[in-house]
């Protein structure tokens, strides 16, 4: 194999990383003298303002969390100025365990518009960005296991077809409306505008500032806002003294349903 390998993500909480980086490394360590990876990690603000261009000898396994059954919106610019240029894709989504919806479409469908042929796709399930519950620490060690199996079957269609033809993967077009959660009326609520508080266990260490994705956390007061939040779970998930919290009770109730209602658990779905 002349190609080269690399690795794209958005992933705020590390769920999307910890899968593309083991499809990515278990696919380098298959080719003889292990291909260094060359990886992108768009997970924060300034590096979505690069322009990124491919070749056609290029494989780029780019990986996205789900929001809402979709790709996230903050990153439609971004994916869309991405320059494929004939190079071969695998498209990576992962959800909380509630559904991916038509994420994994949309995402093969951004990648193609924009010049890559999609060879594999798959959806995983990683922790939820609202929960320390709901798919609680995973990816796990079975989840890793497909995502090991899942390279491996990359690495052989790479490897063993002449002619490298696009995939078909599960979901619609046009796409599903963004999912929404409902009130106790069962009136569809809109959390969009919902955004984290911060209590007195905060030290100002600065952290949430410098991992926030849409860089919206004030560097001088960390309570406030100046931007958008997109409820990705990172200022909650990593602060070091549990100093950020939601309590609207919308957001609290949409919570609480998804850890009642979606303990099942959820397999990943693999599109070669």
């Amino acid at each position: 194999m002349n190609n080269k390998l690399n690795t794209m993500y958005f992933s705020p909480t590390g769920t999307t990383k910890k899968i593309v980086s083991a499809i990515g490394k278990k696919i380098s360590a298959k080719i003889d003298g292990e291909m260094i990876i060359n990886n992108i990690d768009f997970t924060l603000p300034e590096v979505r303002k690069e322009a990124v261009f491919f070749a056609r000898e290029d494989i780029v396994i780019i990986g996205v969390p789900v929001y809402a059954g979709r790709v996230p919106n903050i990153l439609l610019k971004y994916l869309n100025s991405i320059k494929g240029n004939g190079a071969l894709a695998i498209s990576v989504v992962v959800y909380g365990n509630r559904d991916y919806d038509d994420a994994l479409i949309e995402l093969k469908d951004i990648l193609e518009l924009n010049g890559f042929t999609v060879i594999a796709g798959g959806a995983f399930i990683g922790e939820h960005s609202f929960s320390r519950i709901l798919a609680k620490n995973r990816p796990d060690k079975k989840d890793m296991a497909i995502v090991s199996d899942f390279a491996d079957q990359i690495y052989s269609k790479l490897t063993t077809q002449n002619k490298i033809q696009s995939i078909v993967v599960r979901g619609n077009n046009p796409y599903r409306k963004h999912y929404m959660p409902k009130n106790e009326d069962g009136i569809p609520v809109d959390i969009r505008k919902v955004t984290p508080k911060t209590n007195s266990n905060c030290i100002d260490c600065k952290l949430c500032v410098n991992i926030c994705p849409v860089g919206s956390i004030d560097y001088e007061d960390v309570s406030k806002l100046n931007g958008i939040c997109i409820k990705c779970g990172a200022c909650i998930k990593k602060c070091p003294t549990q100093a950020k919290y939601f309590d609207d009770k919308d957001y609290l109730r949409h919570k609480y349903e998804l850890e009642v209602n979606l303990t099942r658990r959820r397999e990943p779905e693999l599109f070669l």
